[in-house]
């Protein structure tokens, strides 16, 4: 045979894959430049302050610009952007296509004539037309067609920070929201939409609020009675399931039969949308039944597994908070990705284009600055995503080789995140590096599809939507793998390839108890998520058929829907991130340790019963073997 390294769970803590934390620290001092240099080149001040058609930025004084008339301009009182045409948008450019100004006041009321902007000008002193006109020239100068705002100008306030004038009306806007969404062909129908949501702002907050409760809920239930938890969710589900496609099928009858009397456009389109929730739900509910019916038999299995994880959070609560601290770091650095984008959208050098105004551009290889930071965003995501799941790994592998449960850290979340950045950063850097190597190539197919959409033939689109699934799935893979990893680092310190290395040995060589284990615990808890969805959908239906007189429920219902599945995803997933973690533990336990003196095992009675039960199970389905015969005894 050969011969086997020896894991030494937190025995030796050493620096992992240092090469790889410094070239991320270089990276990360890259994107830092992007950001210094868009404000030093003047950025950050055309986007805050805000600049005019002719590159002056306002609220300040200028330089020249040469060949551009009506540059280098002191505008030191002019401290808003004003659009002559605020509702001139470019849908292929997605930008506002209108001369624009700098102005000292917004109109703050609608201006239907020449004579009232004039008016406007000599009372607050703020000209809304071209700087070559003066005010006096407003009525009587022929070119005040082209160099005065199209009226009527409607009233317009200044966005906050920004200095831009807005319209407090944006409904001229709705073209390009219909643009958008491709699916309307009646602006009707839009406006339908919006004005449902807005109707329905409060009873949607109250519902997205009670998908929060009922996550939090759900994850106490896990941690007090995981034993029956399989059970408790298995009838839940089928009752809701059934209640949900019950009443649909109700409340549509009942539309139906009174939808004779009133003749509205909104009755029928919540009497259409009724009918099409009815059908959906009583075919996701028989799909629903034959799983369960097909998987009724390991569905016990992961009773004695969910006890664990639940023992694991009742030693770690904190658990439970890693989402919100992920998420909090989340919108951190995208906020920060956001300013940057738009400071280089401002970023360059003043370059007239072909209407005679000014476009700030970026040339040589400055250019490919975008790609670059558009790299560092998905990079820096995944690697905080990795930080979150190396983190648990490292918690819960302290809770489980930890003898006696007493001993103890104090926290050991954060005896986890001191681990992490004392000597696996390196590690974290380089997963999350990989998955970024498969995810761009994918978002690049993606965005080549998009563009080529209607224009490609039938095997282009099948090739390209083929290598997209392909690479789709390789990225859910390499996640998978690389969280296995993560945990094989926590235990024994060792690099990223080395821990990969040994996690997929370990995985293959226990690749029925994957697949009967760790599938069906994972399946159990996409039940708990469909619980809530079907809880908060079915709250939403409720509240939202008092309405039904005046509020569509189409768009509503899926904000809160949606919401409602990425809240339970947020707190679920560490509950399956516990599971992953303790099977891989267990496994490597069984593997090196016989419960003999000096190699007892690390696992409690729940857990080898849990063993026990799956191998009398296999053995009853003719897949037994002779290593698994031998009986596991506890410490």
């Amino acid at each position: 045979k050969s011969s086997k390294r020896e894991w030494k769970p937190l025995e030796d803590h050493s620096c992992t894959d240092v090469p790889w934390l410094l070239l991320f620290i270089l990276f990360c001092v890259g994107m830092g430049f992007i950001c210094g240099f868009s404000i030093a080149t003047g950025a950050a001040a055309r986007l805050l302050s805000g600049y005019d058609s002719y590159g002056n930025i306002c609220g300040q004084k200028n330089v020249k610009v040469e060949g551009i008339v009506n540059s280098g301009l002191d505008l030191t009182h002019k401290k808003y952007v004003f659009f002559l045409d605020p509702c001139n948008i470019d849908l292929v450019h997605q930008r506002i296509k209108s001369l624009a100004l700098c102005v000292s006041a917004c109109p703050r009321k609608e201006l239907k004539t020449l004579a009232d902007i004039q008016k406007f000008a000599e009372t607050n002193g703020s000209t809304l037309c071209s700087y070559e006109l003066q005010p006096s020239e407003y009525t009587t100068d022929p070119r005040a067609a082209k160099l005065c705002p199209k009226y009527p100008v409607p009233e317009s306030a200044p966005i906050p920070f920004f200095h831009r004038c807005a319209p407090v009306n944006i409904s001229c806007y709705a073209k390009f929201a219909e643009a958008l969404i491709t699916f309307v062909s009646d602006s009707s129908v839009l406006h339908r939409l919006i004005s449902g949501v807005m109707t329905s702002k409060e009873i949607i907050m109250g519902l997205c609020l009670l998908s929060l409760v009922l996550s939090m809920i759900l994850m106490i239930i896990i941690r007090y009675i995981s034993r029956v938890l399989v059970w408790i969710l298995t009838i839940l589900v089928i009752l809701g399931s059934l209640g949900g496609t019950g009443v649909l099928w109700w409340l549509y009858a009942k539309q139906r039969i009174s939808a004779s009397a009133v003749e509205t456009q909104i009755a029928k389109d919540n009497l259409q949308a009724l009918l099409i929730y009815a059908i959906s739900a009583t075919v996701f509910t028989v799909i629903l039944f034959l799983i369960m019916l097909i998987m009724r038999k390991r569905v016990a299995l992961t009773i004695a597994l969910f006890h664990v994880a639940g023992k694991v959070f009742i030693h770690l609560p904190l658990l439970v908070f890693q989402p919100f601290w992920t998420f909090f770091v989340l919108i951190l650095f995208w906020t920060y990705w956001i300013t940057v984008l738009l400071f280089l959208g401002t970023t360059g050098s003043p370059v007239p284009n072909e209407e005679g105004f000014v476009e700030f551009r970026m040339v040589g290889p400055l250019k490919y600055m975008w790609w670059y930071h558009v790299v560092g965003l998905i990079w820096i995501s995944e690697f905080i995503l990795a930080c979150q799941q190396m983190t648990v790994a490292g918690a819960v592998v302290t809770y489980y080789f930890t003898r006696e449960k007493r001993n103890l850290p104090f926290t050991p979340i954060l005896a986890s995140v001191n681990r992490l950045v004392c000597y696996h950063l390196g590690t974290v850097a380089k997963g999350s590096f990989i998955i970024t190597l498969v995810k761009i190539p994918r978002m690049i197919l993606m965005y080549i599809h998009t563009q080529l959409k209607g224009k490609e033939n039938a095997c282009a689109r099948c090739m390209l939507k083929a290598c997209i699934c392909c690479l789709w799935c390789l990225e859910k893979c390499l996640t998978y793998l690389n969280q296995n990893a993560y945990t094989a680092t926590a235990i024994n310190s060792t690099n990223f390839c080395t821990s990969a290395k040994d996690a997929f040995v370990i995985l293959v060589e226990n690749a029925l108890r994957v697949a009967a284990i760790n599938t069906v615990g994972d399946f159990m808890l996409f039940l708990g998520k469909v619980l809530i969805v079907c809880s908060t959908g079915l709250a939403g239906i409720m509240l939202l058929n008092y309405q039904r007189d005046y509020t569509i429920w189409v768009l509503p219902l899926i904000i809160v829907c949606l919401f409602a599945f990425l809240v339970a995803h947020c707190f679920l997933s560490i509950y399956e991130m516990v599971v992953d973690v303790l099977f891989l533990c267990f496994a490597i336990d069984t593997k090196y340790n016989d419960g003999s003196p000096g190699r007892e095992f690390y696992m409690d009675k729940v857990l080898m019963d849990f063993v026990e039960n799956s191998r009398k199970s296999m053995k009853e389905a003719g897949r037994g073997g002779g290593a698994e015969g031998r009986e596991l005894k506890p410490m």
